[in-house]
């Protein structure tokens, strides 16, 4: 079965709220660090999909310079 794959918009949210989950109240130790490793992987995600999009621009404007 196909894996539902969230939007770069919703991995974006889901790590905001991983970030607010450091604001405020004191969390336990262990659903920090869960939080934190989660965080650091969607925030990895996200560097890679700019980045792949980044690429397809960077092609297409050289594309228009032929």
């Amino acid at each position: 079965m196909a894996k539902n794959k969230k939007s770069y918009e919703e991995k974006f949210q889901e790590l905001k709220e991983f970030v607010n989950s450091f604001e405020g109240d004191e969390l336990p130790l262990e659903i920090a660090m869960n939080n934190y490793e989660k965080g650091i992987n969607l925030c990895n995600e996200l560097y890679k999909e700019l980045k792949e999009v980044e690429g397809k621009i960077i092609l297409l404007n050289k594309e228009e310079d032929v």
